[in-house]
């Protein structure tokens, strides 16, 4: 019986390396990730990576590939996750594909020996905007703990209005044409 729970629970803390694993379906899209759990007993503080790519481009694997091996060397798991991109899919969409991975990671945790208080989301670029999106709307079952956002545009009514018409990759993602006068945006 010993051996058994001590090959049960060596099983359990072997690290794993997957790739295109389904986490959503939406509207029968199929979303994937890509992870690494590391070998240990403890379970592993996590980390969520959505690239960027201006809301248009991109995948799992862009831009965000050099975060993998200080993640792994650092001990965290990591997913790293696809996402609806605009135009085919405007706003909200990418947001939702993004707390539906955290829904599938929380789900998950026993699974993967994940730790559920030390959920973390990071971002670049885009990617930096819908994890900070993500956190501060704090939907049902897709909570964090903290986030890493770099260079995430946020204030973008601002910079957009400086730029004095929202560039292609806004006018895809959020559905708007122009600037109103107030400096808002309008479909």
């Amino acid at each position: 019986m010993r051996v058994a729970l001590l090959l049960l629970t060596a099983t359990l803390c072997v690290a794993e390396d997957r790739n295109d694993v389904e986490f959503a379906r939406p509207n029968g899209v199929s979303l994937t990730l890509d992870l690494h759990t590391p070998e240990g007993k403890r379970p592993a503080p996590t980390v969520i990576i959505v690239h960027g790519g201006g809301w248009v481009n991109g995948n799992k694997r862009t831009y965000v590939t050099p975060l993998f091996e200080p993640l792994t060397k650092a001990g965290f798991a990591w997913f790293t996750i696809n996402y609806r991109l605009a135009p085919q899919y405007p706003y909200p969409a990418a947001l939702e594909d993004v707390q539906s991975a955290i829904r599938w990671v929380r789900a998950n945790v026993v699974r993967y020996n994940l730790d559920p208080k030390r959920i973390v989301l990071m971002g670049e670029s885009a990617g930096g905007h819908l994890v900070a999106l993500a956190a501060a709307k704090k939907a049902k079952g897709a909570e964090v703990n903290a986030v890493v956002d770099f260079y995430g545009a946020h204030d973008l009514v601002k910079r957009e209005k400086e730029r004095g018409e929202p560039n292609k990759n806004i006018q895809q993602f959020f559905g708007v044409e122009k600037l109103d006068e107030a400096g808002d945006t309008r479909g």
